[in-house]
């Protein structure tokens, strides 16, 4: 197998000493959803984690990291991050905003940092997968490191009783 190219995603969490893994899965353009992800990595998903970019109307850009099988609540989302509503940015802005492109955007090594907030189901979790900056390229971290590492905080931010499977909702 051809050697992993490092991202990154991974040159920061190498230099900051906090273990991860990687694992590697073959995305398609026509479904780059965490769901799609997990399948393919043959992992629960709900420990594969997709990254969200917001629009505060007070704070400006925020982060928030979810379950890939979940649907975010912008009431919650507004409520932890002190905004009174959030938006979710277009696509066409994520890369200027952020560095990463859609279905390769991880709360790591953005341009900038950004509040973040992170569901806090992943403190079930060891280790949860989040993208290594790549499309196809994930890393497994403990979520308490990720959090220390970009000062996240952990919060419900889904939406109850919906689930999504191939990117519709259940």
């Amino acid at each position: 197998m051809a050697k992993t190219k490092k991202t990154n995603v991974m040159r920061i969490l190498d230099k900051q000493k906090i273990f991860y893994t990687t694992k590697a899965y073959e995305y398609s353009e026509d479904d780059l959803s965490g769901v799609h992800a997990a399948a393919e990595l043959g992992m629960d998903p709900a420990q594969v984690f997709k990254t969200l970019v917001g629009q505060g109307n007070k704070t400006g850009p925020v982060v928030f990291c979810i379950p890939s099988n979940k649907e975010l609540d912008l009431k919650k989302a507004a409520s932890c991050s002190g905004n009174k509503s959030v938006q979710l940015l277009h696509v066409k802005d994520l890369l200027g905003l952020t560095g990463y492109i859609r279905g390769g955007c991880s709360p790591i090594g953005m341009k900038k940092q950004f509040p973040t907030y992170i569901d806090e189901s992943a403190l079930q979790y060891e280790a949860v997968s989040l993208s290594a900056g790549m499309r196809g390229q994930q890393v497994l971290v403990a979520p308490q490191d990720v959090a220390q590492l970009i000062h996240a905080e952990f919060h419900q931010l889904t939406m109850k009783d919906i689930t999504l499977t191939e990117g519709r909702v259940r």
